[in-house]
């Protein structure tokens, strides 16, 4: 854990396991599981009922809602959203009787980018920055920075400012002013 005690908060109904990594001002909230040799960062926020697999990344300033399992082999990189019920999976072919350990696929969100809620993130795929996968969307290939993707496989349905807000035709935002070239 962090060397001081007092740089984050772990409710008392949650589980941290040593040795691992949790940055200054972080919070993990009700009845979360962090395994041992996970890394998360500072100021990040661990909702209700969130587990950290061994060996999972999290970047600084991550917010991920109730109900989340962030498995081995996916790293969540500074910024990243991840919405109530969101899945990540790390085997593409699971069998409950065959151990596939050895064969987890390495899942990349970059910085900025949001997962909606009950979104699933298939295994083995980079998921863009600022990028934002809409609410029950199923991600099956990667995704592009800035793409706005929707349905089941996901589809690339607009484009996404920095600030969250989708882009009109003319690739100007609208809440923030900022412009944007393809």
């Amino acid at each position: 854990m962090s060397s001081d005690l007092n740089d984050f908060f772990v409710h008392e109904s949650s589980f941290v396991d040593t040795p691992c990594k949790i940055g200054k001002g972080t919070k993990i909230w009700h009845f979360s599981h962090i395994m041992k040799n996970s890394f998360i960062g500072d100021y990040c926020n661990i909702g209700q009922n969130v587990f950290v697999a061994e060996g999972v990344k999290i970047g600084s300033r991550v917010k991920i809602q109730n109900g989340v399992s962030v498995y081995n082999g996916v790293t969540l990189e500074d910024d990243v959203f991840v919405g109530p019920g969101a899945v990540f999976t790390n085997v593409s072919t699971p069998r409950s009787f065959i151990d596939r350990s050895k064969e987890y696929a390495e899942t990349l969100i970059k910085k900025g980018a949001t997962i909606g809620a009950n979104a699933t993130i298939v295994c083995g795929h980079t998921v863009g920055e600022y990028s934002f996968v809409a609410a029950g969307s199923v991600v099956t290939k990667d995704v592009a920075p800035f793409a706005l993707v929707m349905g089941n496989p996901a589809k690339v349905a607009g484009w996404m400012c920095r600030c969250g807000a989708r882009l009109g035709i003319d690739n100007l935002c609208n809440e923030c002013g900022e412009v944007y070239t393809r």
